[in-house]
């Protein structure tokens, strides 16, 4: 299953660091290293994005094995309870 970009963008959680105060002007540079060295959310998220990327959109495979279980009556369909497990997913009380 490939999921595709909506336009939307979000932007990157950003920790603020407060100002020193006119005592620790010689601690910025310690502040500053500390902050390199921490990796950013897009270069964590690579490795996944790219695995995404290179599964196939839909596995046709899979798909007729399940629709023809479902065929046979070997995997039960209850549409009631989906229903309701999507309502209540999406914010119903059900």
């Amino acid at each position: 299953m490939r999921i595709a970009a909506t336009g939307t963008t979000h932007a990157p959680a950003v920790e603020r660091v407060p100002e020193p105060a006119a005592a620790d002007a010689a601690a910025p540079a310690a502040v500053s290293t500390s902050a390199a060295s921490v990796p950013r959310q897009s270069d964590v998220l690579q490795p996944a994005l790219a695995a995404l990327r290179a599964m196939p959109e839909i596995d046709h495979a899979k798909v007729a094995e399940l629709r023809d279980a479902l065929a046979r009556g070997e995997v039960r369909f209850d549409a009631a309870r989906l229903a309701g497990l999507i309502q209540r997913f999406h914010g119903g009380r059900s």
